[in-house]
Protein backbone atom coordinates (compact mmCIF):
# COMPACT_ATOMS: atom_id res chain seq x y z
CA UNK A 1 0.00 0.00 0.00
CA UNK A 2 1.34 3.52 -0.79
CA UNK A 3 0.83 6.05 1.66
CA UNK A 4 0.72 9.76 0.65
CA UNK A 5 0.22 13.04 1.39
CA UNK A 6 -0.43 16.40 -0.71
CA UNK A 7 0.52 19.94 0.53
CA UNK A 8 0.32 23.14 -0.75
CA UNK A 9 3.49 25.81 0.14
CA UNK A 10 3.53 29.28 -1.50
CA UNK A 11 6.59 30.95 -1.93
CA UNK A 12 7.38 33.80 0.62
CA UNK A 13 9.46 37.37 0.18
CA UNK A 14 11.72 35.98 2.82
CA UNK A 15 12.37 32.63 0.59
CA UNK A 16 13.27 34.04 -2.65
CA UNK A 17 16.99 35.95 -3.91
CA UNK A 18 16.84 39.48 -5.24
CA UNK A 19 15.92 38.07 -8.86
CA UNK A 20 12.72 36.38 -6.96
CA UNK A 21 14.17 32.24 -7.27
CA UNK A 22 13.61 30.35 -4.28
CA UNK A 23 17.30 29.60 -2.31
CA UNK A 24 17.83 26.30 -2.78
CA UNK A 25 17.64 24.95 0.89
CA UNK A 26 14.23 26.25 0.98
CA UNK A 27 13.18 22.83 -0.90
CA UNK A 28 14.38 20.64 1.86
CA UNK A 29 12.10 23.07 4.45
CA UNK A 30 9.67 22.08 2.02
CA UNK A 31 9.94 18.12 2.23
CA UNK A 32 9.76 19.06 6.26
CA UNK A 33 6.21 20.77 5.55
CA UNK A 34 5.60 17.66 3.92
CA UNK A 35 6.83 15.37 6.36
CA UNK A 36 4.80 17.15 8.85
CA UNK A 37 2.02 17.24 7.07
CA UNK A 38 1.99 13.43 6.33
CA UNK A 39 2.42 12.76 10.35
CA UNK A 40 -0.43 14.53 11.55
CA UNK A 41 -2.23 12.49 8.90
CA UNK A 42 -1.34 9.56 9.28
CA UNK A 43 -0.54 9.99 13.10
CA UNK A 44 3.33 9.83 12.66
CA UNK A 45 3.86 13.26 14.52
CA UNK A 46 7.27 14.07 15.60
CA UNK A 47 6.15 15.47 19.30
CA UNK A 48 4.22 12.10 19.08
CA UNK A 49 7.08 10.26 19.00
CA UNK A 50 9.17 11.91 21.64
CA UNK A 51 6.48 11.77 23.62
CA UNK A 52 7.08 8.01 23.37
CA UNK A 53 10.71 8.27 23.78
CA UNK A 54 12.22 8.58 20.54
CA UNK A 55 13.29 10.92 18.27
CA UNK A 56 13.60 10.59 14.51
CA UNK A 57 16.93 12.80 12.84
CA UNK A 58 17.51 13.11 9.23
CA UNK A 59 20.62 10.70 8.46
CA UNK A 60 20.31 11.37 4.77
CA UNK A 61 18.59 13.95 2.16
CA UNK A 62 19.16 14.66 -1.69
CA UNK A 63 17.30 16.88 -3.72
CA UNK A 64 17.31 17.14 -7.51
CA UNK A 65 16.19 20.37 -8.70
CA UNK A 66 14.01 20.43 -12.19
CA UNK A 67 12.64 23.52 -12.28
CA UNK A 68 12.85 26.55 -10.23
CA UNK A 69 10.09 28.58 -8.01
CA UNK A 70 9.53 32.12 -7.64
CA UNK A 71 8.39 34.32 -5.27
CA UNK A 72 4.71 34.08 -4.88
CA UNK A 73 4.25 30.61 -6.45
CA UNK A 74 2.33 27.87 -5.05
CA UNK A 75 3.66 24.52 -5.22
CA UNK A 76 1.99 20.89 -4.37
CA UNK A 77 4.82 18.46 -2.24
CA UNK A 78 3.83 15.16 -2.12
CA UNK A 79 5.34 12.82 0.43
CA UNK A 80 4.96 9.06 0.02
CA UNK A 81 6.35 6.67 2.30
CA UNK A 82 8.49 3.82 1.24
CA UNK A 83 8.22 1.05 3.04
CA UNK A 84 11.29 -0.55 4.81
CA UNK A 85 12.03 -3.36 6.92
CA UNK A 86 14.86 -1.66 8.91
CA UNK A 87 14.60 0.96 12.04
CA UNK A 88 14.40 3.44 9.42
CA UNK A 89 11.82 6.06 8.13
CA UNK A 90 12.30 6.62 4.50
CA UNK A 91 10.53 9.32 2.66
CA UNK A 92 10.16 10.47 -1.22
CA UNK A 93 9.33 14.21 -2.40
CA UNK A 94 7.70 15.41 -5.26
CA UNK A 95 7.05 19.29 -6.07
CA UNK A 96 4.85 20.33 -8.69
CA UNK A 97 3.11 23.33 -10.24
CA UNK A 98 -0.60 22.81 -9.30
CA UNK A 99 -1.70 23.82 -12.87
CA UNK A 100 0.55 22.29 -15.57
CA UNK A 101 1.57 19.33 -13.14
CA UNK A 102 5.10 19.65 -14.00
CA UNK A 103 7.47 18.50 -11.64
CA UNK A 104 9.86 21.39 -9.70
CA UNK A 105 11.88 18.72 -7.48
CA UNK A 106 11.95 15.65 -6.41
CA UNK A 107 13.79 13.86 -4.02
CA UNK A 108 13.79 11.28 -0.62
CA UNK A 109 15.22 10.94 2.90
CA UNK A 110 16.10 8.78 5.67
CA UNK A 111 15.23 8.98 9.05
CA UNK A 112 16.60 6.80 11.89
CA UNK A 113 15.05 6.07 15.89
CA UNK A 114 16.29 6.97 18.65
CA UNK A 115 16.09 7.02 22.36
CA UNK A 116 15.09 10.80 23.24
CA UNK A 117 17.19 10.73 26.70
CA UNK A 118 20.42 8.38 25.48
CA UNK A 119 20.50 9.44 22.07
CA UNK A 120 21.62 5.83 21.19
CA UNK A 121 20.58 4.44 18.15
CA UNK A 122 17.87 1.88 17.61
CA UNK A 123 19.06 -0.99 16.08
CA UNK A 124 15.40 -2.24 15.64
CA UNK A 125 11.96 -0.41 15.09
CA UNK A 126 10.31 0.91 18.13
CA UNK A 127 6.92 -0.82 18.91
CA UNK A 128 4.62 1.98 18.35
CA UNK A 129 6.53 2.05 14.53
CA UNK A 130 5.97 -1.53 13.89
CA UNK A 131 2.15 -0.88 15.09
CA UNK A 132 1.62 1.91 12.62
CA UNK A 133 3.37 0.03 9.96
CA UNK A 134 0.44 -2.95 10.92
CA UNK A 135 -1.96 -0.28 10.62
CA UNK A 136 -1.40 1.24 8.18
CA UNK A 137 0.75 -0.82 5.61
CA UNK A 138 -1.84 -4.01 6.31
CA UNK A 139 1.91 -5.60 7.10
Amino acid sequence: MKLSDKHSVKVRFNEADPLGIVWHGHYLRYFEDGREAFGERYDLSYLGMYKLGFIAPLVSIHCDFKRSLKYGDTAIVETTYTYNPAAKINFSYKIFDPISQGILAEGYSVQVFLDKDTKELQLSSPAFFEEWKKKHLSI
